[in-house]
């Protein structure tokens, strides 16, 4: 009989577990079981919809990519920057000129096309008594 009561405990908070977690008000097994079973199918479509955002996201980010061409020349006293890409975006420019305050580059002169494409010829000089060192870091520039 023991053996009885335990199997009954264990399935009642069993039960209690599954209602918990479903935010059933049920009372009765069959009712806890119908909305849990309704919790389980609205899961598992917010899944489909989270997935199909994901694919969406990922289609989006693929056809918005941005791949530029950056090349840095030494100077006497500074860098040539070039920048080419294929694609202009707004606010790249802005990026650019970001990027190169954050590295602590001081742009002297530049001359800007962003017509179908982007092209950026900047003549910097380093500020802050920074390395040459630091600014091979700028062929790296994610844009």
């Amino acid at each position: 009989m023991d053996s009885n009561e335990h199997k009954k405990a264990a399935l009642y908070e069993k039960l209690e577990q599954l209602r918990s977690a479903t935010n059933s008000t049920a009372m009765n097994t069959a009712s806890i079981v119908v909305d849990a079973s309704r919790y389980i199918e609205e899961l598992k479509e917010r899944v489909e919809r989270l997935d199909q955002d994901v694919v969406t996201l990922q289609n989006s980010n693929e056809e918005n990519s941005l791949t530029a061409q950056v090349k840095v020349e030494s100077l006497e006293k500074g860098f040539l920057i070039n920048v080419f890409s294929e694609k202009n975006c707004p606010g790249l420019l802005v990026s650019i000129l970001e990027a190169f305050e954050e590295l602590g580059l001081e742009v002297l002169d530049a001359r800007v096309s962003c017509s179908d494409n982007f092209r950026l010829e900047a003549v910097s000089e380093v500020k802050k008594g920074l390395s040459i060192h630091h600014f091979f870091l700028i062929e790296c520039l994610y844009i």
